[in-house]
This record gives structure tokens, C-alpha cells and sequence, in this order.
């Protein structure tokens, strides 16, 4: 639970000690999602040095890290071949421009990985700095591509409630959180929000066919009121992440495919969460889905979190259909960042990818994934559990005051209050509305489940007690 603090004369002058990493965070740092209500006033928790599948504060204090630092971290902090692979390029050649005809050996050689290991015929790879512009950049694509065909209407684009897809602009837009809507401005014209595709057999009224066929509606539903002619792009997360870890019922993608491929909507599977091994493969869109997308968005696990870096994987019919019609008047494909492939994000990502192979992490997750969701279901058990949902090595436990449904503000302070005891006992999870979020190190061990889940118990029970005494606003 982090500590508020008091602004100093010097504090709101600028000046603040040199030694003090937790007073310049304070006065200086403004953090993505950070509440401005206590701007100034409320401390940060520093993480100084990482080692496994463990993080140290600037005090010295250690906790089991499950949450991968933001759904990143695949081979584990600290490791030395990674950090030697990333030391040894910026010594080479830190950096020089991707624009144009120029490249470098590692993105072009990362490029040939990710062709090798994506389906289908997504041979074609455009580098971004992380996943929200690669987001982006997949729509601008989808959007070049049927503008060189003649048909510049056809830009509506296809998200889903609860989605998140990042915070640029129109990543930001696509985003379904409602939660996440505050006063920035929005794109609504041309983006349509479709139903939250969840289906958690635990609490179902309808069977997963059944759930299938009314998302399937929907969503034809939707294509007949915007008319396919103006839909672009349709973009979906495999499992929708920060929204609450939401598992789709079997055959959902499937059948959204064939909706979009009989209406002309390329389809874009966000995998900036389930690739890179955190569902036990590299891209999980074709093995756990069934499914080969037209594009492919990653980034987080692509480096392990090590080095920035995002990704767009192309089909080879779209990538050629842009070339083929390109205006010779204006033929520049003119989207890409200053950071695109920078050599040494590339050659983290090649060292990351060579240790999944040989130290088979996804064979690692496919093993102790299913443990993972096994020993968290346990916790239904609590009467302060609403849900536990996930998938291998992302989950969550929806926390609730019995008889209150959704992120109420007493659910919400439930689930803060779940978190604090997490915290104080060495572990830490993603608190996000009523949910304690899990995404750990790929390289966690059945132990380390272990870990996380008695003490997610004993927090729980905690919290419990607390709300027999009248907690927890």
C-alpha cells in the first residue's frame, strides 16, 4: 500500500535530494495511468534490481514478481546471455535510420525469426517501438490497402468492448475500456465497439455454442448497420487482457474469421499479451485459435521486456496487393517511427527468441500453466472470490463483497485491499477494478505458483476478516 506524502517547500520548487529515487519520482515523474488526485502527494514503489522471477525495492525489500512487469518478461530478469546479446550491438552499431532502402542485420535477420514462426503467410514484418503504434500501424495498413485498391470508404474499423489495444491516439480509441475513457479525446466516427466476447462456464447461462452464435450475430448485426463496405479491419486480443483476463468460448475466432472473410474485413489478431509464449506458443492465433490472421500484432514478450520493441506481421496477399497497386506518383508507404527495428531492440529480440527455443519455454508454459489455473481455482472457495478466470500464465481473481456484482466501489476497494496484503507479503499482482491481475515470468516454477497462490490465499483471507469488521471503504 503506498504511502502519502507531504509537499516541501523545496519539493514544490523542484529541488529535491539526489539520492532520494522515491522523492524525484514524487515531484517529477508523471506515470501512464497514475491517479492526479494525488499527483505529488502519494509515494511510488521503486524497483531497483530484478533477478528470476524476482524484483527489489529501493529499500531492500523482495517480492515475487506476477506480473511480469507488464505481461513482459519471458526468460526471466537478469539474464546474462540477453544482456550480453543487447551490450554487444550498441557497441557494434547502437543505431542508424530505417527509412528507406536502409536496414540492418539485426531487424533484417529478426524479420526472417518472426516469418519463420508466425502462420499461415505473414511473411512480411514493419517494426514498431511497442505495441500500441504497431497497433496503429496494422490499421493504417488495412487502411492503405484498400485505399490503393480504389476504396478509401472502406476505413471503419471493428473493435471490442473491454479490448485494450493501447494508449496512442487511435489505439487509445479502439480500446473498449470504459474505465479508460477519461477526458483525452476519441475517435467515434469510424470505430465500433462489439460486444465483450467472455464466456465463463462457471457462471454461464448458455452453453459456448450457444454464446458463439449470439457474438456471431452481433456482429453481423453490426456489419449490416455500418455496411461491410466501409469496414476496414476488425482487431481482437485472442483473450482480452487488461480488460480482466476474458476467455472467448470455443470457436469464437473461428467463427469471426469466416464472418470477415465473407464480408472483405481483414482480420488482426492483437497479440501483444499472447504471443511470445504466454499461452505455450510463440503466436497463439493459429495453435489455441485456429486461426491464420491477415496481420499479427506483438511486441512485450518479443524481447522479454528487455528492449522496446513492436511488430507487424503482414500476410503476404495483403503486403503484395499494396505493392502491386501503389500509385507510381506516390508510391511511399509513409508510416514508420524514427526507433523502427532499432538494432539493438532487434538483437534483444533475436537472443530472446534463441532461449525459448532452446530452453523450450513454451513447452514450459503448456506444463505449468494448466497448474497455474488449477491452484488459482482453489480460491473460488473464498467468499470474496466472484470469478477466477485465465489461461496458462495470465489469469485473474475477481474480487466482490457477497451480494455486489461488477467493479462496484466497495468491490474495488476489496480488491485494493487484497492487493496492499499482497504486497506487504512479497508478492505483487496488477490491481485493476475489482481484479487482481497474474501474468508471471514464463520461467516461473510450480513452486513459485505455490508461492503466489498461498499468499493470494492468506490475502483474501485477511480481507475477509477485514469486511467482518466493517471494511473495506
Amino acid at each position: 500500500m503506498r504511502q502519502d506524502i507531504q509537499d516541501s517547500t523545496d519539493a514544490g520548487r523542484g529541488s529535491v535530494a539526489p539520492d532520494d529515487p522515491v522523492a524525484q519520482d514524487t515531484r517529477h515523474v508523471l506515470h501512464p495511468w497514475a491517479d492526479l488526485t494525488v499527483l505529488g502527494k502519494q509515494e511510488s514503489l521503486i524497483i531497483s534490481e530484478a533477478n528470476g522471477v524476482e524484483v527489489s525495492d529501493s529499500r531492500g525489500k523482495k517480492y515475487l514478481d506476477a506480473i511480469g512487469g507488464m505481461w513482459c518478461v519471458t526468460v526471466g530478469y537478469g539474464n546474462e546471455e540477453l544482456t550480453r546479446a543487447i551490450a554487444a550491438q550498441a557497441l557494434k552499431m547502437a543505431y542508424f535510420t530505417p527509412f528507406g532502402d536502409v536496414s540492418s542485420e539485426p531487424a533484417a535477420k529478426l524479420a526472417a525469426m518472426l516469418a519463420e514462426l508466425s502462420p499461415g503467410d505473414l511473411n512480411r514484418v514493419q517494426f514498431t517501438t511497442c505495441g500500441s503504434t504497431a497497433v496503429e500501424s496494422a490499421v493504417r495498413i488495412a487502411h492503405y490497402y484498400y485505399a490503393s485498391q480504389g476504396r478509401p470508404e472502406k476505413h471503419h474499423v471493428l473493435a471490442r468492448v473491454n479490448s485494450y489495444h493501447g494508449s496512442t491516439f487511435l489505439a487509445a480509441s479502439l480500446s473498449g475500456k470504459a474505465v479508460d475513457r477519461t477526458t483525452f479525446h476519441y475517435e467515434s466516427d469510424w470505430v465500433h465497439h462489439l460486444e465483450n466476447p467472455v464466456h465463463d462456464p462457471d457462471n454461464a447461462q448458455v452453453s459456448a455454442q450457444e454464446r458463439v452464435d449470439a457474438l456471431t450475430a452481433g456482429m453481423e448485426a453490426a456489419i449490416a448497420r455500418i455496411g461491410a463496405g466501409n469496414i476496414a479491419c476488425y482487431v481482437a486480443e485472442p483473450v482480452l487482457a487488461s480488460g480482466g483476463v476474458l476467455v472467448p468460448p470455443p470457436g469464437y475466432h473461428e467463427a469471426a474469421l469466416e464472418v470477415c472473410r465473407r464480408h472483405d474485413i481483414l482480420y488482426i489478431s492483437d497479440e501483444v499479451v499472447t504471443g511470445f509464449g504466454r499461452l505455450g506458443h510463440f503466436f497463439a492465433s493459429e495453435a489455441k485459435f485456429g486461426i491464420v490472421p491477415d496481420m499479427i500484432v506483438t511486441a512485450k514478450g518479443l524481447t522479454s521486456g528487455y528492449q522496446p520493441l513492436g511488430a507487424v506481421l503482414v500476410s503476404d496477399r495483403v503486403a503484395n496487393a499494396i505493392a502491386e497497386a501503389a500509385n507510381p506518383e506516390k508510391p511511399v508507404f509513409s508510416n514508420g517511427f524514427t526507433y523502427s527495428g532499432h538494432p539493438v531492440a532487434c538483437a534483444a529480440a533475436i537472443a530472446n527468441i534463441e532461449i525459448m527455443r532452446r530452453e523450450d519455454i513454451c513447452g514450459h508454459v503448456r506444463e505449468v500453466g494448466p497448474y497455474f489455473i488449477r491452484r488459482l481455482r482453489e480460491l473460488r472457495s473464498s467468499p470474496i472470490v466472484a470469478a477466477v478466470r485465465g489461461d496458462h500464465l495470465m489469469a485473474c481473481v475477481e474480487c466482490h463483497v457477497p451480494g455486489e456484482v461488477g467493479p462496484t466501489a466497495r468491490n474495488q476497494a476489496m480488491a485494493r485491499r487484497v492487493d496492499a496484503y499482497c504486497e506487504e507479503a512479497g508478492l505483487l499482482v496488477r490491481p485493476y477494478e475489482n481484479l487482481c491481475i497474474m501474468s508471471p515470468p514464463l520461467v516461473v516454477t510450480k513452486g513459485g505458483i505455490d508461492r503466489i497462490v498461498d499468499i493470494m490465499a492468506e490475502s483474501l483471507a485477511r480481507a475477509e476478516r477485514d469486511l467482518g469488521a466493517g471494511a473495506p471503504e
